[in-house]
């Protein structure tokens, strides 16, 4: 039997608006509902769940695996939208790494979620 990862639950203040921003940022089709999820379907057959949280939400680290291509675009589109990123994950240094010969950033998402993105991954 195959194992593959299917989806994961992200919680959010507005679970429209997370799934949405995700999107955009990536460059993914509109999110899609399914139950009481705001639905981000991306490439691999993988899919984040956004639903809604009352009160504090514990941030999570979210990390996906693109093309140069599509980082120059999510790159692009943080700067037209003034999204602060950053080249580590404690957001200490502005800017983007070159760990393991790729390109990497990370930004906060509007709930407050440690968003990545990698050209190479870790240990390639």
């Amino acid at each position: 039997m195959a194992i593959e990862f299917n989806h994961t639950i992200v919680g959010s203040r507005d679970k429209r608006a997370g799934a949405h921003q995700l999107a955009e940022l990536l460059g993914r089709p509109e999110p899609t509902s399914y139950g009481p999820f705001a639905v981000v379907q991306l490439d691999n057959n993988v899919n984040l769940d956004f639903i809604e949280h009352d009160g504090d939400i514990a941030s999570a680290h979210y990390a996906f695996l693109i093309t140069e291509d599509d980082f120059d675009a999510v790159r692009g589109r943080l700067d037209d939208r003034g999204i602060p990123y950053f080249a580590d994950p404690g957001h200490r240094e502005s800017g983007i790494n070159t760990n393991d010969g790729g390109r990497g950033l990370y930004w906060e998402n509007v709930d407050g979620h440690n968003l990545e993105v990698i050209t190479r991954p870790y240990g390639g």
